[in-house]
């Protein structure tokens, strides 16, 4: 009897031991002390085995073998000690060669050798300089000031690449606001001998302000912001000859205000290669341009399709040949095309209802080891692909999100994988899927801990037969027998997924906060227009943003209510950015389905948006003005039945606040009132603590006015 009540008490400390996690620690803690162990930023140590990571809280760099014998190769102390100068924590580095490294801190880079433990300072930029682009085996680095581009090198010479006086023109920064797969304004040669980058003229694109009020008095802050329908700005692309300190421009016969996108080098540094793409974004030219004279060569082939076409990688050049791959949706599926320099297709490479998302590399060989989609997209693993046909076979793993780091001098795939049992497991693995050595095993960060929502991942059917995968969240102590409150998060855009196979299946941990604390049911679907289902899943959208969406979303209300422990009287909504469109849509166009509504930085009509991304998905104003007029919120504000709460960052530089004060204004003149919160100096996000003020004020707002008499 003595022995059954301590088991009892015991059984009853374990149970009462756990305890939910605030929502500070929800929103601050996922990608810090809940984030399973992981390594940052590993890669293969050249001509080994060997895998190295950044660890310690960033402050040391370690080694692992295929054997599992650990090394730590140096620590924030030691680099300090060889450089002179203090080294607070490891932000990036790379490898020279086998003895030696690369880091920076703050404008400087310096140089590491892990044998001699000695070090020194590699090449300087200026201290104001950004978007700042190494040269690793050269000792070159690109940087900007303000609108201009340099080039620094180890003896500390600073060139300039270019010479605006007039600040419409920029050079060196990434152009088209980052669309098509831009995420920069400068690309090495491979020799490191020449420069090339981006430059636009926004002469004709309009200022729009922005307000700063941390001055006295307050002032404006001018953005350039090319809306849907005005005027665009002007690229072009030059070349900086490192060692001549001089360049050239290519020479463009393109449309007007055309997209130059995807930028690459040919293996000699004889050509360059330009995916153009025309205004209207239906009709795309791979270009071919002399290096050293910038003269066009040639039109190697051309994309067309009557919604869009949008190349997102540049030319990938197999190794020691004149052949390069070529990403295209073109049948359906982003797969990978084979042709020669002129433009000739050799063979398509691979086939089938999945997505290539990245070339890790080539085999000794010459296969291809690929990061794919799995047909459902939920998943994603390696395939071996062979470049003389279409034939390409999969690498049998568990299934999850997988990603990692093929070494081609030893055949073996670094892999790290999460599923919703699996919160993070690292292996080196063969080409066979057979693991060689399992290197992280992670464990639950909050087992025995933390409550945790409980998550499934479910396959709805949209009207027209597509799968719709959906994640609900229940609460950890979820009673069948009761009647919960419905919280549906959305986004619903173009090249976004919420849903995959992962840990955690993607959620945020306010999500579990708000299953748990709270007792809602969480409820996410990735509706149509969303990525790595093929085009055809994505392109539904073209001309009419919102309705298909909608359409789909409601499929999973429809099942939400049709679940017994469902309140469907209780259903809010929430998403931000084009989910703040979505949640807005909802609330107006669909008005009987949701009582609360909390949109963030929502576009509310889309001729006020970007040219690149809005123009794309809905053409012109002019073009289209059905198909505005039905998608603009403001044109549905009369009615809103439920209670909306908008939320904007005051110096949003994306979803500008005019979406949302033009909305404001509409309620306004319809004489219905509605909720408005502003972040003041945050842009098109709010990050850092704020962002628990902001989920305090989304969930609060949710919960008082779905329970205004409390609960």
């Amino acid at each position: 009897m003595r022995i059954a009540l301590s088991l009892l008490i015991l059984l009853s400390f374990s149970i009462h031991a756990q305890q939910n996690l605030s929502l500070s620690e929800s929103i601050m803690g996922q990608y810090r002390q809940f984030y399973p162990e992981h390594y940052n930023q590993a890669k293969w140590l050249p001509g080994t085995d060997r895998l190295v990571y950044i660890a310690g809280d960033w402050r040391q760099i370690e080694s692992i073998n295929s054997a599992g014998e650990k090394d730590i190769l140096c620590t924030t102390k030691s680099l300090t000690e060889a450089v002179g100068k203090p080294v607070p924590y490891i932000a990036e580095f790379s490898f020279l060669n086998q003895k030696e490294l690369v880091f920076p801190v703050r404008n400087t880079y310096y140089k590491y050798n892990l044998e001699t433990k000695k070090g020194e300072r590699y090449v300087q930029y200026h201290m104001d300089g950004e978007n700042a682009d190494l040269h690793l085996s050269s000792g070159k680095i690109a940087y900007t000031l303000k609108n201009n581009l340099y080039v620094a090198n180890k003896n500390n010479d600073s060139i300039p690449a270019s010479c605006h006086e007039d600040p419409n023109i920029v050079a060196g920064q990434a152009i088209a606001r980052s669309e098509f797969g831009i995420t920069k304004g400068t690309f090495w040669s491979p020799s490191g001998k020449y420069l090339a980058f981006y430059q636009k003229d926004e002469s004709a694109v309009h200022d729009y302000p922005l307000l700063d009020i941390t001055v006295t008095p307050g002032k404006l802050n001018a953005i350039k912001y090319p809306m849907a329908g005005q005027s665009s700005e002007q690229a072009m692309i030059g070349i900086f000859n490192t060692d001549k300190n001089k360049g050239v421009y290519l020479k463009h016969e393109i449309p007007n205000e055309a997209y130059l996108t995807n930028f690459g080098w040919g293996p000699n540094e004889k050509y360059v290669y330009v995916a153009i793409v025309n205004r209207e974004q239906n009709h795309m030219w791979l270009n071919k341009y002399d290096a050293l004279t910038g003269d066009f060569v040639k039109t190697l082939f051309e994309e067309q399709h009557e919604k869009w076409v949008e190349p997102e990688n540049p030319v990938h050049f197999i190794p020691g040949t004149e052949e390069f791959l070529w990403f295209s949706e073109r049948d359906g599926f982003m797969h990978l095309y084979r042709y020669d320099s002129e433009g000739n297709l050799k063979n398509k490479v691979t086939k089938g209802n999945y997505v290539v998302k990245e070339i890790m590399g080539f085999t000794p060989s010459n296969e291809l080891i690929l990061l794919c989609t799995d047909e459902s997209g939920l998943n994603t693993n390696y395939r071996i692909a062979d470049l003389d046909s279409d034939n390409s076979k999969l690498i049998p793993l568990k299934a999850g999100q997988h990603s990692g780091a093929y070494n081609s001098e030893k055949d073996i795939i670094y892999d790290t994988y999460s599923n919703l049992e699996t919160p993070n497991l690292a292996q080196i693995i063969n080409l066979e899927g057979e693991q060689i050595k399992e290197l992280i095993n992670a464990r639950n960060p909050y087992e025995g801990k933390y409550n945790l929502g409980k998550t499934e991942l479910i396959s709805l059917e949209s009207k027209d037969g597509k799968d719709l995968h959906a994640r609900i969240i229940k609460p950890h102590n979820f009673d069948p027998n009761k009647k919960y409150p419905v919280l549906v998060y959305v986004y619903g855009g173009p090249h976004a997924q919420l849903v995959t196979n992962s840990w955690l299946g993607g959620a945020s941990l306010w999500m579990h906060w708000m299953a748990t604390e709270k007792q809602y049911i969480v409820f996410t679907l990735d509706n149509r227009g969303s990525t790595n289902r093929g085009f055809e899943f994505e392109n539904g959208i073209h001309r009419q943003l919102g309705t298909l969406e909608m359409e789909d979303q409601l499929v999973g209300v429809n099942y939400l209510k049709d679940l017994a422990y469902v309140d469907a009287e209780k259903m809010a909504v929430h998403g931000w950015s084009f989910g703040g469109f979505m949640t807005t849509s909802l609330m107006l166009r669909k008005p009987d389905v949701f009582k609360v509504g909390v949109a963030g930085g929502p576009v509310t009509d889309w001729k006020y948006y970007e040219i690149m991304y809005g123009e794309r998905y809905m053409d012109k104003p002019d073009e289209n003005p059905e198909g505005y007029k039905k998608a603009s919120l403001l044109n549905h504000v009369s009615k809103l039945k439920g209670d909306l709460l908008l939320i904007h960052g005051t110096i949003d530089n994306v979803v500008v606040m005019q979406h949302n004060l033009a909305l404001v204004k509409a309620f306004v003149d319809e004489g219905i009132l509605i909720d408005f919160f502003p972040y003041p100096n945050h842009p098109h996000n709010v990050r850092g603590k704020d962002r628990v003020h902001l989920y305090n004020k989304v969930l609060t707002y949710i919960d008082e006015q779905l329970f205004p008499c409390g609960r």
